[in-house]
């Protein structure tokens, strides 16, 4: 039996319900449980309950009349029928996107550009630089996620992210920016109580503090330069934000590792010359297809203009000790720049070198 409003449709064009295709929804969802490999990851993904998650795979397993998952004790595992379905939701998914992309195209340069960075250059470069770019964009609202965490380009959580790791996703644009060059510092009020190592021996019997986050390969580093040597009693604090490593260090926690770009901003720390020294390169990726929109583009410009090696030589793939930064940049002051947020005046820092 038709509802009343099929009665008024031909009967050649009328659609049987049980002959419609899968619903939408339920096919994002079923993509993101076997991306997330289980009902519980996926629902804090998107925010909903494990509950519905089940309802809609069941859901689309009945339209389909196949068995896509299989739960197991570590999670969920896809079917081979499954697996196809998979392949098949991922190219619609990416098409829905280009439709979402197509439509932005040709809209002036206003709106939202969104751009992943990882908590560190976020806070530290990218933030106090981005003011230049506003004041040349009025229009353009920019939706900045500092978080050492991936965002996702391809399923639009961003349209740039710049990154310390080389991303792997297919059809990406990846651009390397330059390297960033991580070396040992220490506040004076650390040095002047405890003294300054000069050998890398004499670091095993001072205090340091490290920064171990997705990204940062915090645990990797520590045992390629400390073998076996236990954290409790040398590693005073261990943070997982660059802000707080950066604050730890300042106010004599102890030795900890930071970007050589933090004497050109200003930061109140003196280099440790102990050769422990490590580099992360910076990458930026986008889809070839938001490139086209021209408030993204304006962004993805500026972005590798604020990186250029060739003005900011501490972003150079040869590492320059921080006391030599000055002799090789040739810009204006940054420390005008970052005035503030150090809680020291530009005037202070210029003085004190």
């Amino acid at each position: 039996m038709y509802s009343n409003q099929s009665r008024r449709v031909p009967p050649a064009e009328r659609v049987d319900p049980a002959r419609r295709g899968p619903d939408w929804e339920c096919i994002r969802l079923f993509l993101e449980v076997a991306r997330h490999g289980s009902f519980r990851a996926a629902a804090e993904h998107c925010n909903t309950s494990i509950n519905l998650l089940r309802r809609r795979i069941m859901e689309l397993e009945q339209t389909l009349g196949l068995k896509l998952m299989t739960r197991h004790v570590t999670g969920i595992k896809v079917t081979p029928e499954g697996q196809t379905v998979l392949a098949a939701a991922a190219q619609m998914e990416a098409a829905s996107f280009g439709f979402t992309r197509a439509g932005e195209r040709n809209k002036p340069i206003e709106g939202k550009v969104r751009l992943a960075v990882t908590e560190g250059l976020g806070t530290f470069w990218v933030v106090p630089r981005l003011v230049e770019f506003q004041r040349a964009y009025p229009r353009l609202l920019v939706d900045l996620q500092c978080s050492m965490r991936h965002a996702d380009v391809m399923r639009l959580e961003a349209d740039v992210v710049i990154q310390l790791e080389r991303p792997t996703a297919p059809d990406l644009k990846i651009v390397r920016l330059g390297r960033m060059h991580v070396s040992p510092f220490a506040s004076r009020s650390y040095i002047d109580t405890y003294g300054c190592p000069t050998t890398h021996e004499e670091m095993l019997n001072h205090r340091v503090v490290f920064h171990m986050a997705d990204q940062t390969k915090g645990e990797q580093y520590y045992e390629q330069m400390f073998p076996g040597k236990a954290q409790v009693g040398f590693v005073s604090m261990i943070n997982n934000v660059s802000s707080a490593h950066y604050w730890a260090i300042a106010k004599g926690a102890g030795i900890g590792w930071l970007p050589t770009y933090a004497m050109a901003i200003g930061a109140r720390v003196i280099p440790v010359n102990v050769n422990l020294v490590f580099p992360y390169d910076i990458w930026l990726a986008y889809h070839p297809e938001v490139a086209q929109i021209p408030r993204v583009r304006k962004m993805i410009d500026w972005i590798v203009a604020a990186f250029e090696p060739r003005e900011f030589p501490w972003f150079r793939d040869e590492f320059i000790h921080p006391d030599k930064l000055s002799d090789h940049y040739r810009g204006p002051q940054l420390v005008n720049m970052f005035e503030g947020f150090l809680g020291i005046s530009a005037e202070s820092l210029v003085a004190t070198g």
